[in-house]
């Protein structure tokens, strides 16, 4: 049928598959976006199509007046009570309209590069940042099992906390992306350390990255040591069992890694288990190629994928949500009541959602670029003493924090750091806030200087969730 692992199939309520849609799905249009991309844009299109179902218009006959009523449901009626905003709506009128052309259906019933099928309220309502403490609680709570009194919960078993633990201190560390950080292979893990031995950089591989583009992450010390206690610890005992009981001799594809060369470009050589010889750059090598790289260790053959699961197999990327999942859920058994837990999130006043941190792959990100932004000020205001033209000289040379974060984020242009992950705080003067912490001696005393800073963040500005507010709910 020329679907490919991880294709949607559209099935109708009468349980036959639309062959049209089936063609879509291999079609060179939508064959060639993105694995996560697919994903969103099919479950964008699978609601349209139950919507139109149950009017009785084939999808193809759809008009313009169908997809304004669908737009009006989705984003203003009043009846719905799961309305979403114009950056939801912005991509699934592009996933309709990629679908429609390909389609040929005229005229079309939304064109993206129309303006008025454009929301012009597409802001992203996706950041969410959690401070430093509230992480170690959400952390506590939620990976290691901990109670509201701070001791482990009696009971509590995980085989994978330590794993789980290392992601979420990488990705806080690092910034990087749910995919970046969860592609990432043992020989990939940072080693190298910086001047003053706090950071270490590695390089992220281009074809897992969201530009398609190569750069350079920058890891905490204790972040790497983390990943380097896993490593000697679960992952060897996973691998353990796993050559013990013959799961990676029964696996359909495995490249046995005979060469990796350094360098500007490092390339990987290997030989599969039909013995044919290959090759290619590192950075070429999609996440899937990735999981079937395989090192020879001292018992055999063992994945360089360096996440794994408990039956020591390479865990793909997006089930990390799972475990953010858990964790979350975890939290709210702990903090919440039971009569609370049983309102949906989605339904809960705003003082029962800030009684439980809630966390996302990429809420990591935003915080470690909320973190940097404040720390990058503090250094500038405090601890070097810049003057007013001290700093734009500064800022002349190296550029100012929201440039530096947005090169530690890899995006393109500082507009898209300042717009869409650090927005609701960009209102603030931070150099007012900044002043009311008070400068220390030594490095650790001003670390624990941003915790008051971060307080005060959190108590004028939105979508920030910090430990003081959560456990005054709690109390």
């Amino acid at each position: 049928m020329g679907l490919r692992p991880g294709d949607p199939v559209f099935v109708a309520p009468d349980g036959t598959v639309d062959r049209g849609l089936l063609d879509f799905v291999c079609s060179a249009e939508f064959r060639n976006l993105e694995r996560e991309t697919k994903r969103n844009y099919a479950t964008d299109i699978r609601p349209l199509l139950t919507f139109l179902s149950s009017r009785g218009v084939p999808w193809r006959r759809a008009t313009r007046q169908d997809l304004a009523d669908y737009r009006h449901w989705r984003c203003r009626a009043p009846e719905n009570p799961r309305r979403i905003g114009g950056t939801k709506w912005n991509r699934e009128s592009a996933a309709f309209t990629k679908l429609f052309r390909w389609a040929k259906v005229s005229p079309l019933p939304v064109d993206i590069v129309r303006r008025e099928d454009r929301a012009a309220d597409s802001v992203s309502s996706r950041v969410m940042w959690l401070t430093p403490r509230t992480w170690g609680l959400w952390s506590d709570i939620g990976l290691r099992g901990h109670t509201r009194s701070g001791v482990q919960a009696a009971g509590w078993e995980s085989r994978t906390e330590l794993r789980n633990v290392s992601f979420v201190q990488l990705l806080l560390s690092s910034g990087l992306r749910r995919q970046e950080g969860g592609s990432l292979l043992t020989f990939e893990v940072p080693s190298q350390r910086l001047r003053f031995g706090r950071y270490c950089h590695g390089l992220v591989a281009a074809a897992v990255t969201r530009s398609k583009q190569s750069r350079v992450f920058y890891a905490s010390v204790d972040a790497v040591g983390q990943v380097d206690a896993y490593v000697e610890s679960e992952r060897a005992w996973a691998v353990q069992r796993a050559q013990a009981e013959g799961r990676y001799e029964r696996l359909p594809m495995m490249r046995l890694v005979t060469k990796v060369t350094r360098g500007l470009k490092p390339k990987i050589e290997w030989v599969d288990s039909d013995g044919v010889v290959g090759g290619q750059e590192l950075s070429r090598l999609d996440w899937r190629e990735r999981q079937w790289l395989f090192l020879e260790g001292p018992d055999g053959p063992e994945p360089a994928w360096l996440w794994l699961t408990e039956q020591g197999l390479p865990m793909a990327p997006d089930r990390w949500n799972g475990v953010f999942r858990a964790a979350n859920l975890r939290c709210e058994r702990v903090l919440l009541t039971a009569e609370e837990r049983q309102i949906e999130r989605d339904f809960r006043l705003a003082e029962v959602r800030g009684k439980s941190p809630y966390a996302t792959p990429h809420a990591a990100r935003h915080s470690m670029a909320l973190y940097m932004l404040v720390l990058l000020n503090q250094l500038m205001e405090t601890r070097y003493g810049l003057t007013a033209a001290d700093r734009r000289d500064f800022a002349l040379l190296f550029g100012d924090p929201w440039w530096l974060v947005k090169t530690l984020l890899g995006h393109a242009d500082v507009e898209v750091t300042k717009r869409h992950y650090l927005a609701p705080v960009a209102h603030l003067q931070l150099e007012s806030i900044l002043a009311a912490a008070e400068p220390a001696g030594d490095e650790e005393q001003q670390v624990e200087d941003l915790d008051d800073v971060f307080a005060r963040l959190a108590r004028e500005s939105q979508g920030i969730q910090d430990i003081d507010a959560v456990l005054d709910a709690v109390r």
